[in-house]
């Protein structure tokens, strides 16, 4: 998988973060290099997390990535009840923030679950492979004499 940008979660995420930032431009000054940077940055690594894991090889390196992705989405979801209970953001753009929030840990729970299979697979195939391959080497060397 190497365009992430086709990946439903990618494209949820990227729309998370626009919406952070936008939410985060009245945050009081003083917590520009706080709770304001702390939310864009969490927001920011879902996606780039999603993408990085795209680029790598392999579904056991994506299946790292995406994890991390949801350990970045579950810090967002803190952040978020904190700049609440500051009064930050109001009830309505809290809730709305937070269901994408858990939207998008489910579809990343989904997409890791759907890549270890896939990486299970592979890795058993690859497995019978060999075993086939080292079989035919053992007949063939057998043969030869």
């Amino acid at each position: 998988m190497s365009d992430f940008k086709q990946l439903k979660v990618w494209k949820k995420a990227f729309e998370l973060t626009i919406s952070i930032y936008r939410a985060t431009e009245v945050f009081p000054k003083s917590e520009l290099f706080g709770l304001t940077s702390q939310l864009r940055r969490a927001s920011a690594s879902v996606g780039a997390n999603i993408a990085e894991g795209c680029g790598r090889r392999g579904d056991g390196e994506l299946v790292r990535f995406l994890q991390i992705a949801t350990g970045s989405n579950a810090e967002l979801e803190y952040h978020l009840l904190l700049a609440h209970a500051l009064g930050y953001i109001s009830q309505r753009d809290h809730d709305s923030l937070q269901k994408k929030v858990r939207e998008i840990g489910a579809m990343l729970t989904s997409l890791i679950n759907a890549s270890r299979s896939s990486a299970r697979t592979s890795a058993s195939r690859d497995s019978r492979l060999r075993d086939s391959a080292t079989r035919s080497q053992a007949r063939t060397v057998g043969n030869t004499s």
